[in-house]
């Protein structure tokens, strides 16, 4: 199967950062795809890893001092392991921050993918119910 455009540019991403950044971005994208491997790798907003499996799951931003890992309906998933520590404020959105030398738990990191594909499975079948009933 042939590399989408989206995976090329994480690919080059990962390789331009040249650090703890791109080797954490790296793993994180591991993690996912060993996690759910229906995922879809997107770039989006001029230059943002994106994975997507019926909208998006998280996204992967590299700042100077962090690699923040975004989930669009983070607010509404179980996070027992407390690894959501960025992007509290709001009642939608979650993120976690890594900094160098962080420790993610990755048990707890597929967990959540899992409930952040899950959540989007069940958002698309209530749109797709309430299309039906119109």
């Amino acid at each position: 199967m042939a590399k989408s455009a989206a995976s090329a540019n994480i690919d080059a991403r990962i390789a331009a950062l040249g650090d703890w950044r791109g080797e954490t971005l790296a793993r994180v994208r591991t993690l996912i795809h060993e996690t759910d491997p229906d995922i879809v790798e997107e770039w989006k907003w001029r230059g943002v890893p994106v994975w997507e499996d019926d909208g998006i799951v998280c996204t992967g931003e590299t700042y100077k001092q962090v690699v923040k890992l975004t989930f669009p309906r983070g607010a509404a998933l179980p996070d027992p392991k407390k690894l959501f520590n960025a992007s509290l404020d709001g009642n939608v959105r979650r993120a976690i921050d890594i900094p160098e030398g962080g420790k993610l738990d990755e048990t707890a990191f597929k967990t959540l993918i899992l409930a952040a594909v899950a959540a989007n499975k069940e958002a698309l079948a209530e749109r797709a119910a309430k299309k039906k009933k119109r």
